[in-house]
């Protein structure tokens, strides 16, 4: 079958939806950062602010596994993850406001400053959600996911799963998918790893009858993920980038969030670029035999 040609609008920006996206990973947000994993509400507004102006639109895990990726054309998606359900990430003031010292409060201020960064993230939630009590907790959720983030699975205590027999890991995830639709109503969509590390057999933590059935997974890797249009996409396997400068820890000198975005600034033609339709997965005619199957139809080329 002959793919279809993509329109001149797509061509013209140069739209490649076969492009890497970058998956960041965050865990503590806080004023001064304590350990090496710890982000400060500085270096997060600094990192948001950069994606923001290089033409970073950030969309859900949720929508980035269903291939739902809506943002205009000539941008690029983004999917901001943050681990841990720690007091850093969100919190509501007196007057139900994400207070600004939190990761949503400065989500929510880089994208008042830059009109088009869309305020999305999602939240890998444990049983202590954000610091909070279980009302202040369920109110928290409702809020978030009224307000367009997504609450995902992380377990109730983030152990690591592959000491853990099968029994345990259903307990695990189900335990924690319980305590979310409970308190917001609905089933979680994506689930990440603790310490990125999967249980014995995978599929454990991918599906269990009658409590949750997960779309995609998360990693804790060190590169951006392929589209999910790509035939290598792996849904049960997703990398993610650590958000750190280029520090030695880690190899965050190569393999960080600040290395991976000067490396897709410098290599545009690796990056997913978006044709403005979320219905077509437009990219240059050269790149077909990278194509999944499955979305053959939905293509376009120039």
């Amino acid at each position: 079958m002959k793919l279809a040609a993509a329109t001149p609008a797509a061509a013209q920006v140069k739209a490649d939806e076969l492009g890497q996206i970058p998956v960041l990973m965050y865990h503590r947000i806080m004023v001064k950062p304590q350990q090496s994993l710890d982000r400060s509400t500085t270096e997060l507004y600094d990192e948001l602010t950069r994606l923001a102006k290089d033409g970073y639109v950030p969309i859900t895990a949720a929508q980035f596994v269903s291939g739902r990726i809506d943002v205009p054309a000539g941008k690029h998606p983004v999917v901001l993850t943050f681990d841990d359900s720690t007091p850093g990430h969100f919190g509501l003031d007196a007057q139900g406001n994400p207070k600004p010292d939190t990761a949503v409060g400065v989500i929510e201020r880089v994208a008042h400053e830059n009109p088009g960064f869309r305020p999305v993230a999602t939240f890998y939630l444990n049983k202590d959600l954000f610091g909070m009590d279980e009302l202040q907790a369920a109110a928290g959720l409702k809020w978030l996911v009224q307000h367009g983030y997504e609450v995902a699975n992380h377990t109730m205590s983030h152990p690591d799963l592959s000491h853990l027999t099968k029994d345990q890991v259903h307990k695990e995830i189900s335990g924690m998918e319980d305590e979310i639709v409970k308190m917001t109503g609905a089933h979680t969509t994506t689930f990440a790893y603790p310490f990125g590390v999967a249980p014995h057999k995978p599929a454990w933590a991918e599906k269990l009858d009658g409590s949750y059935a997960f779309q995609g997974i998360f990693l804790a890797g060190w590169r951006p993920s392929v589209s999910p249009f790509d035939g290598k996409f792996d849904r049960w396997a997703i990398d993610r980038v650590r958000s750190e400068g280029k520090v030695k820890e880690d190899d965050c000198k190569q393999f960080c969030s600040t290395a991976w975005l000067d490396y897709l600034d410098k290599h545009p033609d690796e990056r997913y670029t978006s044709d403005g339709d979320p219905n077509t997965v437009t990219f240059p005619n050269v790149l077909e035999d990278r194509l999944a199957k499955p979305y053959r139809a939905w293509a376009r080329v120039y």
